[in-house]
Formats: structure tokens, sequence, C-alpha cells
């Protein structure tokens, strides 16, 4: 990508967002008079504002920036995340969950496990889950310090012990204060309202890029075509060195069927049905609190459940204004004339310096040993050809070290997907347009890094604190902690932005997050909830089980492509091995991610139902009432419109799920 050039009015977009944004904080201050304010917005917001907050919540820097990115690397099926991983547990959770979680009056899912359970299980889902919920801030972090290290003038570095910090670690502080400035002041309720503003903000700056992306490539059609191509050859735009057949990035259904070796996704049928449509995604949307949180912040029973039934309408819609920019970008980096490519990964400040110096040492006549150095010391993959190019041309007339960065950056051939959206938006948006799209990423990014940091604080202030360390202090003790947590959140997500930076499709490690802490949880979840013979202890020693598996399988697994270490398959070297076994290498991360998910999910649900078995129940079928579905009261809707009663509206909003998934089978 080209260094991208802001125009004043661009910059008074993005600053008069920014300001509006810390001034609905502010603004909100005035109402926070209790911990409930400030934490769960004391259950008073209207049904339409957390609908849009439940979609916006998960509208960040995830999915923006992941979905173009998974759409650019595995092409249309990206969409099951949304009519397979998404939509059915949307409803599930309206119809079937919601009237346990609100009915209980529970502040937060761990509190609701506690009821049903007892405090282990709740404290074990308290910590797992306020992991989840920083790494999950910190791709967003990261993802919003890479765009504005890009994107602004300020390109300073300093070297402390040996460590070059330049622009990226400059704007991720800066992010993250803006962030804290804002939930600090507000709480959930600024976080919420934000939301529903950066909902209008993203669909508004986004649509224009799809349409223009669209318009380029000449149509859908054309994009079929010109994907059809790249699915035969991927290795001419170093997606892969495997040919597939040609639907295999423009058809949702057909390659998946065929086989995990007919996709780039390198799965079958049952790890996106099973471990994407049912582990992963109930998993996601019916217990995790980031979104469950907004539900729970509506003003009665009835708007709760229409929460999640709202936010399904747009949910099926947005492949459309996520997904389709990433196929647009591979269809343009194949047509020629177009003088596009796909983002390379950015070298580091501190292992460009390395390379520089590297290319400066090398003579012509070892230049294989000078490129395998180089490659050793960039870390990624990289153009044998260019770079024999680089140390020929330097040997002939030395050049500069800017010189040298730019080609050194040209040889890298691994695909920073991420950086996706940014290059279209880049390529189509002129000054003023292109201010607008900016702040819609921005506001993807706040959105997501607001999301997580207001379900932290809230798990940490109620399920930890208050439950654990210090149970009987006044509502303005726990008003306090929960501004403090907010800080500590922000602290912690930073760092996780530095583990998320190993990643160049954010899709790909929260997916992985997700199987570690939603998978087995929502086999705890789903057994609790409809087997009143299910224990405490059996939930668990079962989740432990459950997580203890998703360690394991993550040891033992990896991807092609990965590096053993964080991205798995890190045990085979502790057990003495040199090699990784074959069967323990999947076509890719996401499949990894499915088959991770589907065996933690499989051991909590057997290891659970076993020791229930075996254990005593301690809680009575009387206190289970609310928390058991066959020992709670049906539900009376109190709607007078048929059409608008909650599995009504769930059922239709299922039909049309299905006809889309027919459409671009």
């Amino acid at each position: 990508m080209q260094s991208v050039h802001l125009a004043w009015v661009d910059y008074t977009i993005l600053i008069a967002y920014t300001v509006f944004v810390i001034g609905i904080g502010f603004a909100l201050r005035k109402y926070l008079k209790s911990s409930s304010d400030f934490l769960t917005s004391g259950r008073s917001i209207p049904a339409w504002v957390t609908g849009l907050a439940f979609i916006s919540a998960n509208l960040g820097a995830l999915e923006v920036v992941g979905m173009a990115a998974s759409g650019a690397q595995y092409g249309v099926a990206t969409a099951h995340f949304y009519w397979v991983g998404a939509i059915p547990a949307m409803l599930f959770l309206a119809v079937f969950m919601m009237p346990f979680y609100y009915g209980s009056k529970a502040r937060s899912v761990p509190e609701y496990l506690n009821m049903r359970f007892d405090g282990r299980v709740r404290c074990f889902n308290s910590i797992s889950f306020a992991i989840m919920t920083v790494f999950a801030s910190g791709i967003s972090m990261d993802a919003l310090a890479r765009m504005l290290s890009f994107l602004l003038p300020w390109k300073n570095e300093y070297n402390i012990g040996g460590h070059v910090f330049g622009s990226y670690d400059f704007y991720l502080i800066i992010c993250s204060a803006i962030v804290l400035v804002y939930v600090l002041k507000g709480g959930l309720t600024s976080a919420i309202y934000t939301e529903v503003l950066q909902f209008f903000m993203i669909v508004l700056g986004f649509a224009p890029v799809v349409w223009l992306g669209l318009k380029e490539v000449g149509g859908w059609s054309t994009l079929k075509e010109k994907l059809s191509v790249v699915a035969q050859n991927p290795s001419a735009l170093y997606l892969g060195d495997k040919a597939y057949n040609s639907g295999a990035w423009s058809h949702a259904w057909t390659p998946i069927i065929a086989g995990p070796e007919h996709n780039p996704m390198g799965v079958g049928v049952f790890p996106i049905v099973f471990g994407l449509g049912f582990v992963l995604s109930f998993g996601y949307w019916c217990t995790n609190f980031l979104v469950v949180q907004r539900a729970m912040a509506a003003r009665n029973m009835s708007a709760a459940r229409r929460t999640p039934l709202i936010a399904a309408v747009p949910k099926m819609l947005f492949p459309a204004i996520v997904i389709l920019p990433g196929m647009v970008a591979v269809a343009l980096a194949v047509m020629p004339g177009k003088d596009y490519r796909l983002p390379p990964v950015a070298i580091s400040a501190t292992k460009m310096s390395y390379a520089v110096a590297d290319v400066k040492a090398a003579a012509p006549d070892n230049a294989p040993a000078a490129v395998e150095k180089i490659k050793a010391d960039v870390g990624l993959g990289m153009d044998p050809a260019k770079l024999t190019a680089i140390i020929q041309a330097n040997s002939t007339s030395a050049l500069s070290d800017d010189d040298l960065k730019t080609k050194l950056q040209d040889a890298v051939t691994d695909t920073y997907y991420n950086g996706v959206t940014l290059s279209l938006i880049e390529r189509y948006c002129p000054a003023g347009l292109l201010g607008l799209a900016l702040t819609a990423l921005l506001a993807s990014f706040m959105s997501g890094m607001a999301g997580n940091v207001t379900a932290f604080n809230t798990i940490w202030t109620y399920d930890l604190y208050q439950a654990y360390l210090a149970p009987s202090k006044t509502d303005r003790h726990y008003f306090v902690v929960g501004q403090a947590s907010t800080v500590v959140g922000i602290i912690l997500s930073i760092f996780c932005a530095y583990f998320s930076s190993h990643y160049s499709n954010a899709m790909n490690v929260i997916q992985l997050v997700f199987g570690f802490v939603n998978a087995p949880l929502f086999a705890t979840f789903l057994l609790g909830m409809f087997w009143a013979r299910t224990t405490g202890t059996g939930a668990f020693y079962g989740l432990i089980i459950g997580t203890c598996t998703s360690a394991l399988f993550h040891s033992l697994t990896i991807y092609t492509g990965g590096t053993p270490g964080l991205q798995g398959a890190y045990l085979w070297h502790f057990l003495g091995h040199s090699t990784i076994p074959a069967s323990c290498i999947l076509p890719s991360s996401m499949a990894q991610n499915f088959w991770l998910a589907s065996f933690a999910f499989a051991s909590c649900f057997i290891f659970t139902t076993g020791i229930s078995l075996a254990t005593a129940r301690t809680k009575t079928d009387e206190e289970l009432k609310g928390l058991v579905y066959s020992l709670t009261p049906k539900l009376k809707d109190d709607e007078t419109h048929f059409l608008l009663r909650p599995p009504v509206l769930a059922t239709i909003l299922l039909v049309c799920c299905v006809i889309l998934n027919i459409i671009f089978w």
C-alpha cells in the first residue's frame, strides 16, 4: 500500500468524531449514581437501542477487519460465520435463554452460573471470560494502532534496550487512552449509546467502498469469474500452492461439501455445522457476556427478548458490507492493469534494521546464503528472486536505507489480510469520503475495545471482587473498583495487542480464543439449562477438563504454514520430536480452531455428564425454578400481535437465513 495523505477535511471528521464520543461519556456521567448504573445501565434502555448495541458490540475489528480478511483468504464461505455461525444462535438466545438470564435478575453470565451451580463454576468462568475479553479488546487495539501508524504522519522511533519502539507502540497507547476516558466517564450506558452511533458510522462509511469496488471489478458476475481464476492458481497471489475448483472462493456450500481438500478454509461439513454452527456459534452468542450484557440492559423482559431478534436483521445482511470487500480485493489483485496487490505483512522496525544490515553485508557471489540470512532475521515468507535482485542492485550501486526498506517490504510474500479493508479505503475514497470511511474504521475498533472493557470491569467487580475478595463493601466502593478495573482492563489489552500482532487475520486468533473459553462453557450451559440432574461438581470439573482439552489440542496441532509456538504444536518440542506428525498438521488456522472447539465441547459435555451422575445434587427443583427449562413456568407472550411474538419472529428470520444459504450455495 502506498502512503495515505489525509486532507484537512479528513482530519476534521476524525477529530470531530473522537471529541463527540468522549463528550457522550462526559454527558452521561451525571446519570451514574451507583455501581449498577456504571456497570449494568440500571436496566433502563429501550429495545431498539440494545438491539443495535447488541450487534455493534460484535461489530468491532473482528467484524470489519477480520471478516474482510477472511473474505480474501477464504472467499464467500466466510458467510458461514453469519448464516450458520450467528443467526440460529441469536434466535435461540431470544426464544429460550433470555428468559433465564433476565428473569433470574443476574447481573452477569457468571452470576447466573452461580445461581444454577455454585461459586466454583462462577469463579472459573469469570476468570476465563475476563481473559477472553482482554484478548478480544487487544485485537481491536492492534488493528487500530496499525491503521493509525500507517495513516498519520508522525513516524518517530526510539531504541530502548535494543528494541525499537515506533509509531505502532505510540498509537497503541493513544487509542487506549481515548477509549479509557469515555468508558470511565460514562460506563456501560456510554458504551451502548456510542455503539449505536458506531453502527451507523460503519454502514455509512463502508457502503460506498463496497459499491465502488464492485463497480471497478465489473459487477458480481465478473467478480465470480476472476475469483475462479484465483481458485485455480492461488500461488499467483501468494495465497498458497494448492489449486482448487473454480467455485472455491465464490460458493458457500459446494466446496465445503466436496471436502477439506477442495476449499481454502480446509474444512468439511462437520467442522462447519458442528464446530462453527453449534459449538462456537451457540457458545459465543448464548454465553458471551459481552453481547448478553446489552440485552440484559433492556428495560423489561419483552425488550430483552427482542434485542437479539432486532440485531439478527442487519446481521444477516452484513456480509455484503464486511466480506465482499475482501473478495473484491482478491479479484482486483488478479486483474491486469489494476495496479493492486494484496497488502503484505509489514516488517517490524527492529527486524527491518537487521535485514538492511544483511543486504549491505551481502556479496553477490554468496547471494543464496545472504537470502536465507535475511529470511531468518525477518521471520516472514519472502521472494528469493526479489531478495537476490536487491542484493545485486545494492552491490552495483549502494541503495539508500529508505530504498532498501521499500524493496525489502515488497519482497514479503506473507499476506497481511487485516490490511485489505484499509487498502480499499485508500484506493476509492477522496478527501472527505476518506475521512468518513476512516472514521467508520475507527468506530469499529473503538466499539470492539469499549465493549470488551465494559464486560471486563463488570465481571471483575461483581463476579470476582465482590463475590470472593470484598463481599460486604458499600456501593460507592464497588463503583470505584469498577472504574479502577477499567484501567486495568485497558492495560492488559495492550499486552494482548502485541500477542495479536503475530497473526495476519484477526478472525483466526479470536476463534482460537473462543475455542478455549466459549466451547467448553456452552457444554456446561446446555446441560445446566436443560438437565436438572447436572451438578455443580460435574460442571466445575467438566469446565476444567474441557479447557485443558483445548490447550492439549492446540499444543499438539498446527496449521499449514504456521510457526510452532504461539500458533500451536509446541508440545512436540518438549517431547523430543524434531518434526510434527503429518496427522497433526491441519489445512488452515480456521480448521484448527473448529476442531479444537469440537473436542473441547465434547470432552466437557461427556465428563460433566459422567461426573454429575456420580455426584449428589445440591439444589432442589424449587431452587432451580427459573434456571432450568423444564422447571420454569412457560412465558406468556404479552404482545398483542401474533407476528411480534419472539418464537414467530425467530421462525421468520430463520427461513430468511435458509434462503440466503440456498442463494449462495
